[in-house]
């Protein structure tokens, strides 16, 4: 079972979850692409990972229901908490994913979440005084993959 928190204490932080998809650190990674705004049955996601939103409270929380084909049956959600910011990922991997999470996913997701609470507390006038750095592994990982992609099929 995977359980997967992250918490980003800051003031200032309302209204950050409704702009999800403008903080999104699409400087650094897939961007988070919706078929429509914002709401209950938006399908999307980001490179490899395909999910429905199938809860909104505006300005408090988004929770995301990850679709079938990803390997993992759950979810997550984006929460405004007191002070702050909280994601939090939940979910049973299938497949494939049992290894890919531990091995190298849940490296980049980790690393993925915190530049995206990066720019959210930047967004809320309280830059990081430590922005997020990418770990040795997931620069490795990232580079795999950008190697991966180059080669012809």
């Amino acid at each position: 079972m995977i359980n997967n928190v992250h918490t980003r204490l800051f003031p200032d932080s309302e209204g950050l979850v409704d702009r999800i998809v403008e903080l999104w650190p699409s400087d650094r990674w897939p961007p988070l692409v919706l078929d429509r705004p914002l709401g209950v049955g938006a399908d999307g996601g980001h490179g490899f990972v395909r999910y429905r939103c199938t809860d909104y409270v505006p300005g408090q929380r988004v929770e995301f229901t990850f679709a079938r084909s990803l390997g993992v049956d759950g979810g997550h959600v984006l929460e405004a908490v007191p002070g702050g910011l909280r994601h939090t990922l939940t979910g049973r991997p299938r497949g494939l994913m049992r290894l890919g999470w531990p091995l190298a996913v849940r490296w980049l997701h980790d690393a993925l979440l915190e530049d995206l609470l990066d720019n959210a507390a930047r967004a809320a006038g309280h830059p990081p005084v430590h922005p997020a750095r990418w770990s040795p592994l997931v620069r490795l990982l990232r580079a795999v993959a950008r190697r991966g992609a180059r080669q012809p099929a």
